[in-house]
């Protein structure tokens, strides 16, 4: 089975190497009947201070093998024509970036298969990790489906449940969804070959939705309750960050905590106010609903802090209020 790995983040590096580890045409991989025969990644981009063009994480990862990495700036005929000279069988797909039209996916004989970090038919789309800790979940998960035109929709092959302890976030529970990725990829690819592999269809129904994150959904809403706010923080680790004004200066928050026992008492200031600090949890903002209490933040274009040596250089930072 001739396989063409589709990804480019580094969210997908740990499963494009064990796709590395069963191909028999590769150094060390296993006798599987299963060939990788090539990586789809993204083109590559400006990266740093200097602004020049880097490979992908992906094809950072893979660029010491022979095989070739294909990177179309659209998947047009163009694109079609190198993917077929390829002769694959099946197409894993892990946060590549791009849709898959029809015409595409007809290129793959055994179709496609999309690794995608929720609990299908539940956060269909681009941001499933984030979605879930916002939304507070207890629990999300991976799920390892057939590809379908109609985005995340397809047969449902293997899942995984991944418990949430409400510390995460969307950086270290991509790290999560990351090795559970790898650990599952290669019984399916084994499944597939051998024909023994069955999907079951999606309750379509029940499908809810996940959308794009711009930088504009960081900025804190100080009318929000102090859990609300928190959630929203961890889920925009490492991007787009959480970020207010203050005196005009823009103001990221990067840890913060929700002072329990407060929650849901009468607002004592107003929201967005810092209220004063208290030596173990840090500085104490007043919310919508209950308080938060900010461990890290960081002026724009200064280093990030911890609260005390913060305010050791914002002497007149209590009292002010934060926003909008």
């Amino acid at each position: 089975m001739r396989v063409l790995f589709a990804g480019s983040p580094g969210i997908a590096v740990p499963a494009l190497e064990a796709a590395v580890g069963l191909s028999d045409a590769l150094p060390g991989g296993g006798e599987q009947g299963i060939t990788l025969v090539g990586l789809l990644t993204n083109q590559d981009s400006p990266k740093g201070r200097s602004g020049k063009p880097e490979p992908t994480e992906c094809a950072a990862a893979v660029q010491q093998y022979s095989f070739p990495i294909l990177k179309p700036e659209k998947l047009d005929s163009e694109a079609r024509s190198l993917t077929a000279e390829l002769q694959p069988d099946l197409l894993v797909s892990f946060a590549y970036g791009k849709i898959f039209g029809p015409k595409f996916l007809a290129l793959f004989p055994l179709g496609g298969i999309n690794i995608h970090p929720s609990l299908l038919p539940k956060y269909r789309g681009a941001t499933p990790i984030p979605a879930a800790i916002i939304n507070r979940e207890s629990e999300t998960g991976l799920t390892i489906q057939k590809l379908a035109v109609e985005m995340d929709s397809g047969d449902i092959l293997v899942q995984q449940t991944v418990l949430l302890s409400g510390n995460e976030t969307s950086a270290s529970l991509s790290g999560t969804m990351a090795r559970i990725a790898a650990e599952m990829l290669p019984d399916v690819l084994k499944g597939i070959a051998a024909g023994t592999l069955a999907g079951q269809a999606q309750d379509h129904s029940a499908a809810t939705y996940c959308s794009l994150i711009a930088r504009e959904d960081g900025h804190i809403d100080w009318n929000q309750s102090a859990a609300e706010i928190e959630a929203r923080i961890r889920a925009f680790d490492p991007w787009p960050l959480c970020w207010t004004t203050h005196r005009d200066v823009e103001l990221f928050i990067l840890q913060a905590g929700v002072l329990k026992d407060t929650t849901g008492t009468t607002v004592t200031g107003q929201a967005g106010q810092v209220l004063g600090k208290d030596r173990n949890l840090g500085i104490l903002i007043q919310t919508g609903e209950g308080i938060l209490a900010v461990k890290k933040l960081q002026y724009r274009a200064k280093k990030a802090l911890e609260w005390n040596a913060f305010l050791n250089g914002a002497r007149h930072f209590i009292g002010d209020t934060l926003g909008p």
